[in-house]
């Protein structure tokens, strides 16, 4: 996969939020189209002993589930931990990930925000417009924004409101576990985002390609 509008990743705090501002107003929120085969799941691991990263995509191919491809990288994070910009840390690690698929999935599921970000701005959306990809964001854990609690069945959800925005939606993606975050990332509305994280989830929390992707970003940091 080609990247677009390349940056560079190697920039201070201030110049990291200046260019996540710019690049805001490359995202497209659009409805994604109702038919898709690869789902690519992208996840980054961290290592407590150092700034090892550790950075999985995995493709599967649906309907069916059956994984295609997956890929691990292993990385040094140049940019420091600081939330709302942990984009500046993963992203470049992924891409270069993602830049050995073998094939362009037409949707990316990444485990962290898409526009429920303090500028809108999330690793979704980040690798979404620099990879010219439809992209989710699918985060365990809620970063900015209000929502009512979901029913407790599958497939219910609540509004994200930030701003008194609506960026998101908490979903419930298995009954009575605790809800996803999801946000668009880029190229995809609210609306397509929850649709394929509800289509791509088989039995667990997680969208299959992100639980995966998970699960691989893990085992290789702990076999490091």
């Amino acid at each position: 996969m080609l990247i677009r509008n390349p940056h560079s990743f190697d920039v201070s705090y201030k110049e990291a939020v200046r260019i996540q501002r710019e690049l805001a107003g490359l995202v497209s929120i659009s409805a994604f189209l109702s038919e898709y085969r690869y789902v690519a799941g992208a996840d980054v691991a961290y290592s407590r002993k150092d700034n090892a990263l550790f950075a999985a995509v995995v493709v599967h191919e649906f309907p069916s589930g059956k994984q295609v491809f997956a890929q691990v990288g292993k990385g040094t994070a140049s940019f420091p931990y600081i939330p709302g910009l942990l984009s500046f840390r993963e992203a470049p690690l992924l891409l270069r990930v993602f830049e050995e698929l073998p094939l362009a999935p037409q949707v990316v599921i990444c485990d962290g925000q898409g526009l429920a970000h303090p500028r809108g701005f999330g690793l979704a959306c980040h690798i979404g417009v620099l990879l010219d990809v439809p992209s989710i964001g699918c985060a365990k854990s809620r970063l900015v924004g209000e929502y009512e609690e979901p029913a407790a069945a599958r497939g219910s959800s609540s509004p994200l409101i930030y701003r008194e925005k609506v960026v998101g939606s908490a979903v419930r993606t298995k009954d009575k576990v605790r809800p996803v975050f999801v946000s668009p990332g880029h190229k995809v509305d609210i609306e397509s985002a929850v649709r394929v994280v509800l289509e791509t989830c088989r039995g667990y929390r997680l969208p299959e390609p992100t639980r995966i992707a998970h699960l691989l970003s893990e085992r290789a940091k702990r076999q490091q």
